[in-house]
């Protein structure tokens, strides 16, 4: 079985709270939500392993940001730092409007972090398109940084050449 080095994921999280107003606010409209378990549960249902040395890349919301850090320990990795990517688009919210994500990174092991010609400011910034599309910069960046490793992408919605993908928008290669 493949272990892999790279691990760059964005959960579907599935969000408890009212609609406000008219608008139907659910995520469960855009596409199939998972709960905290069993995001959590990946680790042993997914037929994968992870490197005794590997680097999590993990995509988490403000209002999530707690539960990320808890399925980056369970994974197996310990929170190091992130980056904070400015999506240029004020969205919705319930205490504030959000117009950024935390891409939150993990070790475990020893892995080395980027050489210092390939590190960049802690903010990205790029214009949101598609709901939930991330950019597609951040993972031309891993590729370039790390280009010969074993590399996944999990809960994926494109294939990506030179990286093996998981998610129900993409033929997947990895199966449960």
């Amino acid at each position: 079985m493949k272990k892999y080095q790279i691990i760059y994921a964005d959960p579907p999280w599935r969000y408890e709270h009212p609609p406000m107003g008219a608008t139907n606010r659910s995520i469960e409209n855009q596409y199939p939500t998972m709960s905290l378990p069993e995001i959590k549960d990946l680790i042993y249902t997914l037929p994968m392993e992870f490197a005794e040395n590997a680097v999590l890349f993990l995509w988490a919301t403000a209002p999530k940001l707690a539960e990320c850090l808890e399925v980056m320990k369970v994974w197996g990795f310990e929170y190091r730092t992130c980056l904070s990517w400015d999506k240029e688009i004020i969205g919705m919210g319930y205490w504030f409007r959000n117009q950024h994500e935390l891409l939150l990174v993990g070790l475990r092991g020893k892995f080395s972090p980027p050489t210092p010609q390939n590190r960049f400011s802690s903010v990205w910034r790029e214009k949101r398109t598609k709901h939930s599309k991330k950019p597609d910069g951040i993972r031309a960046w891993i590729q370039k940084c790390y280009p010969d490793i074993p590399k996944i992408e999990l809960f994926a919605r494109q294939k990506t050449e030179g990286w093996d993908v998981w998610g129900n928008e993409v033929k997947s290669d990895i199966e449960l």
